[in-house]
C-alpha cells in the first residue's frame, strides 16, 4: 500500500504507517523521506515558499485505481522535533505522516473549524503516539 522512496538514512516502523494508512485508505501512498534541500526545492516549486519544511501533501487526481497521492517527509526535521520532544524518530514520522495522509484525505486545518485536529488525535490515541504538530500548537 505504500511505496517507500527514502533517499536518507532515517529508521523508523514502517509497518506502522501502513497500519495507519490501511485504517483510512486501501489505495496506494507513495512516501518520499527526504533532505531538508530537497524539500525546500520541492516545497519552493510547489508551493512557492523558499524554505524547508516538515511535510508536504500533493493529492492526486480522483480516478479509478489511482494512488491516493504522495507524502514528502523532511528526515531533518523528524530528527530535529524527536530529539527537541523527547520522543523516537519513529513516533516524530508516523505524526508526520498521520498529518499528511489527512491532507490526502481532503482535511485541512488552514481553513477548517477544527476536523482535522479532532481527527488528528483520534488515531493520535488509536496508536498510541505523542502529541502532534496540531495538537501541540492547539493548547
Amino acid at each position: 500500500m505504500i511505496e517507500l522512496d527514502n533517499r536518507t538514512s532515517l529508521e523508523f516502523d514502517s509497518g506502522l504507517l501502513e497500519a495507519i494508512a490501511s485504517s483510512f485508505t486501501k489505495k496506494e501512498i507513495e512516501l518520499i523521506i527526504t533532505s531538508n534541500e530537497e524539500i525546500r526545492e520541492i516545497n519552493k516549486q510547489h508551493r512557492n515558499i523558499d524554505k524547508d519544511t516538515d511535510v508536504l501533501s500533493f493529492p492526486y487526481e480522483e480516478m479509478p485505481m489511482a494512488p491516493l497521492g504522495s507524502i514528502v517527509i523532511c528526515a531533518g526535521h523528524v530528527e530535529d522535533k524527536a530529539k527537541e520532544l523527547g520522543h523516537t524518530n519513529g513516533d516524530e514520522c508516523a505524526l508526520l505522516f498521520i498529518h499528511g495522509l489527512l491532507h490526502l484525505l481532503g482535511f485541512d486545518h488552514e481553513v477548517d473549524n477544527g476536523e482535522m485536529r479532532e481527527e488528528e488525535a483520534k488515531i493520535i490515541t488509536k496508536f498510541n503516539l505523542p502529541e502532534s504538530l496540531i495538537v501541540r500548537n492547539d493548547g
